[in-house]
């Protein structure tokens, strides 16, 4: 199972030729993708017309959509985010550290552009989904 992360499903609904792109394009139809409750609040919050909100709703529908906070997540990722600072890491976005500890915590690998996700993976463990097969 993969979660595919909001700067991933922003760029491929902007049309926007990305590795991260390509890969879920890849991914499509062929793996099981997961959307996290929170990325899609994440990327619907972005469109500006009802039709196109509508459209990417619908879209996103699609795939398995997955509770990302619970009480034992809440606190695992507040470890990961003091973890990280204890190694000289700021992570700007709350919400970036709760997907990143879902995926830890479930061994889901994340498809993502966002490079705040990289020192989950150099220290955390988060499993990168863009090159694995």
């Amino acid at each position: 199972m993969i979660l595919v992360d909001s700067s991933v499903w922003i760029d491929y609904f902007r049309g926007s030729q990305t590795p991260e792109v390509d890969r879920l394009e890849a991914l499509l139809g062929v793996e099981p993708l997961l959307v996290g409750d929170l990325v899609l609040a994440e990327v619907l919050q972005g469109f500006t017309t009802d039709r196109d909100f509508n459209q990417a709703r619908g879209h996103m529908a699609a795939f398995q959509i997955i509770d990302i906070v619970g009480q034992d997540i809440a606190i695992q990722a507040a470890k990961h985010f003091r973890t990280l600072r204890q190694r000289g890491v700021t992570v700007c976005k709350t919400v970036d550290t709760l997907i990143a500890t879902r995926c830890i915590q479930d061994d889901i690998a994340l498809l993502y552009s966002d490079r705040d996700f990289d020192p989950f993976v150099r220290y955390l463990g988060l499993r990168s989904a863009l090159h694995e097969s």
